[in-house]
């Protein structure tokens, strides 16, 4: 067992760099993300850290400095949320195309506008295809841990891809929580000494970095990009069980709980599994049989650990913190309906939207979501593709009716 501490979990990820004690960090502050910087910036401060910290005037200048200090061959770290995220989208690109393994915290907050600095998963689903690898956290000990492993994973030669592990905005940023935190040296060793691949600054090996790319060579080094996503799995995996072995804490692309002998189950990622383990613990005491599948890893999708998990389920239901406009249902929803399709497993399924701009997502909205699993169970029919969970609806109306009424 390690160290037991309260931390926040913006002072678990600050803890987290501090032990991992990169070579340089360049950040901007946004709400809910500053108080991370904050504290590792007092490390530095106090020479707790060997950080070179970089104070820059945007996040967008913020990922630029990262990458050019990962392409000179540094372990280069950074942070942020919501527009600084958005902000940051065509640097993300960037580092990804380079193969630069920075590891970024970031903040999940919702998307303006309206102006809200609240949580929702908008901004990591606006970079899911930017070629980051993405580690939802349900608290604040799985910030603290998925930190640690993505420096592993990022830096493998065999994948080098940057990684960005979310954690729900005010939620689990700003509440304080038990957790368990290795000794310095265990991390030390763990995440080893950083080799880059490549080093711009290695004169003796001289490299390009950033070159006009145009029909002569652009598919294949994106072929090359998406073979380093494909060694990803295998290499998550390794350093998954190492870490669980090392920390005594179990980690794995999904989390199944109480899913064994599960009619119906809910999908979902980040701080709402906490909440939907509380309900499946009460309603597991009055006989039903009701489970949760948390996605940790978003992106690698695990699509076939997904689909088997879920292929003896007589209802379904995901619970997506975003809207994916134009589609029926959210990010997550689709990606789940996608792998249940390639994977030949046909099981009614629901999707429900919550908790955007930070609105509270209740323990009796999962019972209610549980008690629709029952009478989808027992009808085999889904009524509605799309429900909405603490939606502030006129008389129970339709959201687009109450929309039309308003302002149509």
């Amino acid at each position: 067992m390690g160290k037991i501490v309260g931390l926040t979990g913006n002072e678990a990820a600050a803890e987290a760099m501090r032990q991992i004690n990169p070579d340089v960090v360049a950040a901007y502050p946004i709400t809910p993300q500053t108080e991370a910087m904050h504290q590792f910036t007092e490390f530095v401060a106090d020479g707790l850290v060997h950080t070179q910290m970089v104070l820059v005037e945007s996040e967008h200048s913020a990922m630029s400095a990262t990458v050019g200090a990962a392409a000179a061959g540094a372990r280069a770290m950074s942070a942020t949320s919501s527009q600084g995220l958005a902000l940051m989208h065509e640097i993300l690109y960037i580092a990804a195309a380079l193969r630069l393994p920075i590891v970024m915290p970031m903040v999940n907050r919702a998307l303006s506008g309206p102006i809200n600095i609240h949580c929702d998963h908008s901004d990591s689903m606006g970079s899911r295809d930017s070629g980051w690898l993405q580690l939802f956290s349900e608290n604040s000990q799985e910030v603290y841990d998925q930190l640690i492993m993505a420096i592993r994973i990022a830096e493998d030669h065999k994948v080098l891809a940057p990684v960005m592990v979310t954690y729900d905005g005010f939620i689990i940023s700003h509440t304080m929580e038990r957790l368990e935190i290795l000794d310095d040296q265990q991390v030390k060793n763990f995440i080893g000494e950083y080799k880059p691949a490549y080093r711009l600054l290695d004169v003796d090996h001289p490299i390009t970095v950033g070159p006009l790319d145009l029909q002569d060579f652009y598919f294949e080094h994106r072929r090359a990009q998406y073979e380093g996503w494909r060694h990803a799995p295998e290499v998550m995996k390794e350093v998954f069980e190492e870490y669980s072995r090392l920390s005594g804490r179990v980690y794995d692309f999904v989390e199944a709980y109480q899913m064994d002998d599960a009619e119906t189950a809910i999908v979902c990622l980040g701080s709402n599994a906490g909440t939907t383990k509380y309900v499946v613990n009460e309603l597991r005491k009055s006989g039903e049989k009701v489970g949760l599948l948390k996605v940790r890893s978003y992106r690698p999708f695990p699509s076939k650990i997904i689909a088997q998990t879920l292929a003896d389920k007589k209802a379904v239901a995901v619970l997506d913190r975003s809207i994916s406009f134009g589609q029926a249902g959210g990010p997550l929803y689709n990606d789940i309906q996608a792998a249940l399709y390639d994977n030949n497993v046909h099981v009614p399924l629901v999707d429900y939207i919550c908790g955007l701009g930070g609105r509270d997502v209740h323990i009796d909205h999962i019972k209610q979501v549980y008690q629709d699993l029952d009478d989808i169970k027992s009808s085999g029919k889904v009524p509605n593709q799309v429900g909405w969970l603490g939606l502030r609806e006129k008389d129970k109306k339709d959201a687009l009716a109450v929309y039309s009424e308003k302002f149509m």
